[in-house]
């Protein structure tokens, strides 16, 4: 439990819930949650330009980083399609993936196919179901992808000011306003009570906030004064109690919540609001085909890593039809903007390659 590692490390209740936030994050559990411990290590490994554990913005939004990896792509001769939904995996005479198939019926030959859509959308929509072994379905059908996070991205036409530590008069960045800011986090008990509310059906009355305010550090992403504000939020449950629909309404209702939290250690948050999206676990389903909403693909839970993710004996990136790789976030090590299952599936798909 991670409960119990912050204690042997730790006397500082809200240096503890704090920490315990990044072992909670994206996943529908409580500090008090078996395995949440992973979760937090998973946040932590690996490096940025040699600082271990370090996390960064991406200069021009997080769409700057899939541009990048898209120039890198096409100067290695790769073309690229937009706008272009995949309709199925299209097969050989021996069974094997040969392509896919658009929408609009047009077929795209290749000797591999690599998909980073989610397993359920990869396995259950696109793949052929008379290929794939029951019990490899019935695995797939079972991840579970619950979801409890609430993405608001906020507009705003000044920099909040917190009680804690007060703007400057020239209205200048500070440099609690260039790293992530966690609110509502005083105390472990606090994100263990908003997990469960979460668990019985209602969105947190008070929620676990993650504020970044990354304009404050990429003055390109907002006109001059203005900001950006990304709001990670938890808990909210993706079926509501009674199933209640995620109308504007409850989307408001929700928002307004969080919004009132902010408030409360930045007074004036609210009147500098321009505009608001709220993205909850149905709209991250929809939008970015994350099932559930889970950012992970799939939740990082130790029932669900390693040799498992995403079904026993497919955790190598091949999957039951020859020539068809999974290297998304469902696949081993999971999710994070880190690039290790994309590849590790090239990898592995090079190796078959040559021997095609």
């Amino acid at each position: 439990l991670l409960g119990q590692i912050l204690d042997q490390w730790f006397e500082s209740e809200p240096l503890k819930a704090t920490l315990a936030t990044d072992a909670v994050i994206g996943a529908m559990a409580s500090p008090h949650t078996p395995g949440s411990g992973y979760v937090l290590l998973h946040h932590v490994m690996g490096e940025m330009e040699g600082r271990r554990g370090a996390w960064g913005y991406v200069a021009g939004g997080m769409g700057a980083l899939s541009q990048a990896i898209a120039r890198a792509a096409a100067a290695r001769g790769a073309h690229i399609f937009t706008e272009k939904a995949v309709c199925h995996v299209l097969l050989g005479r021996h069974r094997q993936a040969q392509g896919v198939v658009l929408q609009d019926g047009t077929e795209v030959r290749s000797k591999l196919v690599l998909s980073n859509a989610s397993p359920q959308i990869t396995f259950l929509e696109l793949a052929p179901q008379e290929e794939l072994p029951k019990d490899f379905v019935q695995r797939i059908q079972q991840v579970d992808t619950r979801s409890p996070v609430t993405k608001i991205n906020v507009a705003v036409d000044r920099l909040p000011s917190f009680l804690a530590a007060p703007n400057t008069r020239d209205g200048q960045p500070l440099p609690h306003h260039q790293c992530s800011i966690h609110l509502n986090c005083e105390g472990t008990h606090l994100l263990h009570h908003a997990f469960s509310e979460a668990t019985h059906g209602h969105p947190s009355s008070r929620p676990m906030i993650e504020l970044c305010i990354p304009s404050a550090l990429d003055p390109g992403l907002a006109p001059q004064g203005c900001h950006v504000v990304s709001l990670f939020t938890q808990y909210t449950p993706s079926v509501l109690a009674g199933g209640q629909p995620w109308d504007e309404q409850a989307r408001n209702a929700y928002a307004d919540t969080v919004f009132d939290c902010i408030e409360a250690y930045a007074p004036g948050f609210k009147a500098s609001v321009i505009g608001r999206d709220i993205l909850t676990p149905p709209d991250l389903e929809r939008i970015f085909g994350l099932p559930g909403g889970n950012i992970f693909h799939g939740a990082m839970s130790l029932d669900q890593l390693y040799f498992t993710r995403p079904a026993p004996s497919y955790s190598g990136y091949q999957s039951p039809v020859p020539g068809l790789y999974l290297c998304g976030s469902g696949a081993h090590p999971g999710g994070g903007v880190m690039g290790a299952a994309g590849r590790n599936a090239a990898q592995v798909a090079l190796e078959d390659f040559k021997h095609l």
